[in-house]
């Protein structure tokens, strides 16, 4: 197989995935980050990374977002929330913040497979992802991809269009959103 054929692979799998993700659950997130005065965003390795590029959208919203773990990060108190992403929800860093929100005041969010783990069991809210998680051993969607790659890409996806829904509430464009763009480089 070449590489545009993998591709083609891919985005079917996505395609796929986002079907199963829930209307309710997303628009009780939705609703729950516009009632919240600070947002904080973790995960780990991958997933991580997919939760700094939403916490970079938020910002642009013009929401106070963090991404947890960095040096600018504020504090979180009560009427905040926490989003964590992990796939197994298990990951025992991201099961500890998650726990320190809950006794902080503030709701937390799981963006996970596996809405009965730890992490899932712990959150105010949870968003049940389809995909594989990186070891395999519990459930497997039927991905080529290696790991936990369909979950954080179907991840991505979903803050995507979290942005995009939270866009249509606050009835803001791309050009707004554009004014708040980084612009010392």
């Amino acid at each position: 197989m070449n590489v545009q054929a993998y591709m083609k692979k891919i985005t079917a799998e996505l395609e796929e995935s986002v079907s199963f993700i829930s209307h309710e659950e997303t628009e009780a997130l939705i609703n729950q980050m516009l009632q919240s005065r600070r947002i904080f965003v973790a995960g780990a390795g991958r997933s991580g990374l997919m939760g700094k590029s939403f916490v970079m959208r938020l910002m642009h919203i013009g929401l106070e977002a963090y991404a947890v773990g960095e040096t600018v990060t504020a504090g979180m108190e009560e009427g905040d929330l926490l989003i964590i992403g992990s796939g197994s929800g298990e990951t025992a860093t991201l099961a500890a913040v998650t726990e320190k929100a809950r006794r902080l005041g503030g709701k937390t969010a799981a963006v996970t497979i596996q809405p009965d783990s730890t992490i899932g069991r712990m959150a105010d809210l949870t968003i049940q992802m389809p995909g594989a998680p990186k070891d395999r051993g519990r459930q497997d969607f039927g991905t080529i991809q290696p790991m936990g790659s369909l979950f954080e890409q179907t991840m991505l996806v979903l803050y995507d269009a979290l942005i995009l829904g939270l866009m249509e509430k606050k009835g803001l464009d791309s050009e707004t959103m554009y004014g708040r763009h980084a612009n010392l480089e």
